[in-house]
């Protein structure tokens, strides 16, 4: 099988049509996603593999620049975030695929190169009886270790997911939910929330929503600007619609649903503290699983599960609550580097942490201050 390998700066116009067919096509590796980390100073490069004329694996790969106070020269690093794109099985694939990408990172002086690809090494939680493990993932994590990859001590996305078959019916999904689920969508309706799909005019609601859901969890958000400019960049693209739950007129809950090549995503949800009672966010859910149907999606990853699947794990009670949808879990292989600079990689794993927990800090502080104005 002669494989040719070329890389080039991506067409808007051309690049997600080219992934869309590809094994595992994810969002994180459209043209809109890359297009919107430019704004953080990421670079894309598309690179593309092809037997003949057809296209059979493709990553887009982000570079960033760096620079630390005290160094004289600048360092890069590359990501291919959820990517790279292929048959996992084609092991001429994808032992080709990893060369040309080791290969990038070395021409590129990179300190490292990060690969997340939606690999599964197992599904259900370990342990238990629903465990089972994927020989394709297990395959590429004992090639990757032998090549001399390391599993990343900064996993980007989350390394487990809760996911929903959309195959089935309606009726099949709400059947597989947990009673109590079914039970509190059924509450909802009865006690006045109703569901709206919103627009462009509902994104700084959303964004305020959001800050407020961020100070009461716990966990750090970006700018308003940030969230804007990306929300709006899928929906002109027709890769995401906005779904709010109403009581009263009044918005009480909310979600950005993301579809693109036949799969959909919960990345954003946002509510407030009032109505809670009324469980919104179950028939919020529940009407997210209807769109993403329409849409022609196969599964809805509901995006994030535990680390480890205990209680005291800070993600086990929004993991109960997908699980409750009917959602199963699938344990990804995780994010992996391959180090071209050793030595730079360790300044980085030392630095990079410390400087991330400063603005984790400045964010909590803003995102406080925001929520008091609103």
């Amino acid at each position: 099988m002669n494989i040719t390998f070329e890389t080039c700066v991506p067409d808007p116009a051309e690049w997600n049509h080219i992934i869309q067919v590809l094994p595992a096509a994810h969002l994180l590796q459209t043209w809109e996603w890359a297009n919107m980390k430019g704004t953080g100073g990421w670079r894309p490069t598309g690179c593309i593999w092809r037997v003949g004329t057809e296209v059979c694996a493709a990553a887009m790969v982000l570079k960033r620049d760096l620079h630390f106070a005290g160094i004289s020269t600048r360092i890069n690093i590359l990501y291919a975030p959820k990517g790279p794109l292929l048959d996992w099985t084609d092991q001429a694939l994808s032992h080709r695929v990893l060369d040309d990408l080791q290969a990038l990172a070395c021409q590129n002086r990179a300190v490292f190169l990060k690969i997340d690809p939606d690999v599964a090494i197992g599904t259900g939680i370990t342990g238990e009886e629903e465990d089972q493990p994927d020989q394709t993932g297990l395959a590429l994590r004992e090639d990757l270790q032998r090549r001399g990859w390391v599993f990343s001590q900064d996993q980007i996305q989350f390394r487990n997911s809760a996911i929903i078959d959309l195959r089935p019916s309606e009726e099949e999904i709400l059947a597989r939910m947990k009673s109590k689920a079914r039970y509190n969508i059924r509450l909802a309706e009865k006690k006045g929330v109703r569901i709206r799909q919103g627009g462009k005019d509902d994104l700084s609601g959303l964004y305020r929503m959001y800050a407020e859901t961020a100070v009461r969890d716990g966990f750090v958000i970006r700018e308003e600007a940030y969230y804007l400019a990306l929300w709006k960049k899928f929906l002109e693209a027709n890769m995401a619609i906005i779904l709010i739950a109403e009581v009263e007129d009044r918005p009480v809950a909310g979600l950005i649903l993301f579809s693109f090549a036949r799969r959909s995503w919960y990345l954003y949800g946002m509510s407030r503290g009032e109505h809670r009672e009324k469980m919104p966010n179950y028939l919020l859910q529940w009407e997210a699983i209807r769109q993403a149907k329409r849409y022609g999606s196969l599964d809805y990853d509901l995006w994030g599960a535990p680390d480890e699947f205990a209680e005291q794990d800070p993600l086990w009670g929004v993991f109960r609550f997908k699980e409750g949808l009917g959602a199963r879990v699938v344990r990804w292989i995780g994010a992996w580097d391959y180090l071209v600079s050793p030595a730079s990689y360790r300044l980085y794993t030392r630095v990079i942490p410390r400087i991330l927990e400063i603005m984790r800090r400045r964010g909590r502080v803003r995102t406080r201050q925001e929520v008091k104005t609103l």
